[in-house]
């Protein structure tokens, strides 16, 4: 199937129900107890999930005024129209470590008439109407940055549907491995520049994604502090780029049902904090009409409403009072969080027949038992529900990691249980937490969950203890704190665990991806070891997870 868009001449030709390559059904998730949390789309992305660049670029409308100039007029899907005497530009890479993307000559496609400038680690080869060859490599910090800029247009003609795509290919029954060229395959290669659209995804993001058996796509989708309330609010398929800033970027619902279709993994949707009834039941409609028949949606209103740093934790407090739920504003916003996500679970079910195809999901604070009883219990909502989420993390705790001042002082922090988020306290939590699950006749599932060792009053990545949490993260002992983390999971009664998150670049912000780009050897990544190793020796264990 394809889709054509007339005005910027691209078509779109992904949508394949995940039968668009022979040998995807593969059933190498099947078993899994495991999910994975993908990232937000943005230009530092080292999970790097499609094959043209320029999906995660950042938006001409983000990149004002310092790339963009302010008398630029876009078009209604964020193509410059008209320069006005300006320049028009991007990032489509920054911060990116080197082994993250193949070093070499990337072919840009472009409709329209004008000329793209490049810079940073992308340097101009050759030009020709509609089709520029550039060469990049890393930077001498071994890290790509690189940027365009459009400095001439035809307003009749405009330069729009850029596409960045690597060299290179793959072998069209195994999406999951890059090859080199023609070579490689046993005549069925499919190159990148010619089959970008039906290819989609990148061979290793898939590579990395395939041993999962649940997806959330709560980054990917852009629903953290995003106010969309309507259909027509949504991103789509024909969007510039589907990166950007936190309140607008994220990949398409179209895009996030491919991804489950291509890996037979269950889609966890999370879906916006403010969307209308309208909003929640075109995308349940979408998502019956092109998820895999054997896949079952997990539905998840919003992110961490109990969490009042987002705007969706105050949304839910202001609509909670609105409602007149509770006289404490906390608590209201609890109760409406349950009530709203009952309300979407109704809306999904009568799309979908009942709920016999859906996995509906309540998710509460780890270590606060009266969040979870407000949730469930209010207006009996755990009656509509299968699941209880959580987000389980171990690190010791936020005062003391500042203290930090070598390997095994961190290291403390994880196994002394003198600090509240010791493993062996973590794991209290989790028994807490499906007592009450338990007694409410739901599952416990983990939304999130791994290590958090991560300062968030640090300025730069290179102020202390930021080096020595990155270098925790990459020291093999972390393997064992995740085998010993994960066990105890099992043990305490827990389900799904969907870990956090993809592999992401180490900074002051969390050294939180698996591993720390998308190509990095399992052999310097013990976090993913341990969740492989996991995977591998302890099979789904819970009544109906093979389905």
């Amino acid at each position: 199937m394809s889709l054509f868009n007339s005005k910027t001449g691209r078509r779109i030709a992904f949508l394949c129900v995940g039968l668009c390559f022979a040998g995807l059904a593969q059933a190498n998730n099947q078993n899994s107890p495991l999910g994975t949390n993908t990232n937000e789309l943005n230009e530092e992305d080292a999970s790097a999930p499609f094959v043209d660049l320029f999906r995660s670029a950042l938006p001409f409308e983000d990149a004002r005024p310092w790339l963009t100039g302010d008398k630029v007029q876009l078009d209604q899907d964020g193509w410059p129209a008209r320069l006005n005497g300006q320049i028009a530009g991007t990032r489509f890479l920054s911060n990116l470590p080197g082994p993250t993307i193949p070093a070499g000559n990337y072919t840009v496609l472009y409709n329209g008439v004008g000329k793209i400038q490049y810079s940073g680690d992308a340097k101009l080869l050759d030009s020709q109407p509609g089709r520029d060859i550039i060469q990049i490599t890393p930077g001498a910090d071994r890290k790509y940055d690189a940027a365009l800029r459009i400095r001439e247009s035809d307003p009749r003609n405009y330069i729009r549907n850029i596409r960045i795509l690597p060299p290179g290919g793959i072998c069209a029954n195994n999406p999951f491995r890059r090859v080199p060229g023609p070579n490689a395959c046993s005549g069925n290669y499919q190159a990148f520049v010619t089959h970008y659209a039906q290819i989609l995804f990148n061979p290793d993001y898939l590579n990395y994604m395939k041993d999962f058996k649940t997806i959330r796509f709560m980054n990917m989708a852009g629903v953290t502090n995003n106010p969309q309330r309507t259909w027509n609010e949504r991103q789509k398929v024909t969007d510039a780029t589907w990166g950007g800033k936190q309140e607008n970027r994220g990949a398409p619902i179209e895009i996030q049902i491919e991804l489950a279709n291509r890996l037979n993994a269950h889609p966890w949707f999370t879906l916006h904090h403010a969307a209308d009834d309208g909003y929640v039941q075109r995308f349940a409609q979408l998502v019956r009409q092109r998820l895999r028949g054997n896949l079952r949606p997990h539905i998840e209103y919003s992110n961490e409403t109990w969490n009042f740093i987002f705007l969706q934790g105050n949304y839910v407090r202001d609509e909670g009072m609105r409602r007149g739920l509770d006289s404490n504003k906390n608590r209201a916003g609890y109760r409406y969080y349950s009530e709203r996500s009952v309300e979407i679970f109704k809306i999904w079910e009568r799309v979908f027949g009942g709920p016999q195809r859906l996995v509906r999901i309540l998710s509460g604070w780890t270590i606060s038992k009266e969040v979870a009883e407000i949730i469930l219990s209010h207006r009996n909502a755990y009656q509509h529900a299968d699941a209880f989420a959580i987000a389980p993390y171990f690190f010791g705790d936020h005062q003391s990691i500042r203290l930090v001042r070598n390997l095994e002082e961190t290291f403390k922090l994880i196994t002394d249980d003198t600090y509240r988020y010791s493993i062996n306290n973590t794991l209290k939590f989790i028994r807490e937490q499906k007592a009450i699950a338990d007694k409410y006749g739901v599952a416990l599932m983990a939304y999130e969950g791994g290590q958090g060792l991560v300062d968030f009053k640090t300025k730069h990545d290179a102020e202390m203890p930021n080096p020595l949490l990155y270098q925790a993260n990459r020291h093999p002992r972390m393997e064992q704190f995740y085998n010993q983390f994960m066990q105890g999971w099992r043990q305490a009664g827990g389900t799904m665990f969907a870990h956090y998150s993809s592999p992401r670049t180490y900074r002051r912000y969390g050294s939180w991806g698996s591993k720390e780009y998308i190509t990095q050897p399992l052999s310097q990544a013990p976090k993913h070891r341990a969740l492989l190793n996991f995977n591998r020796r302890n099979p789904c264990w819970w009544p109906g997870c093979q389905r």
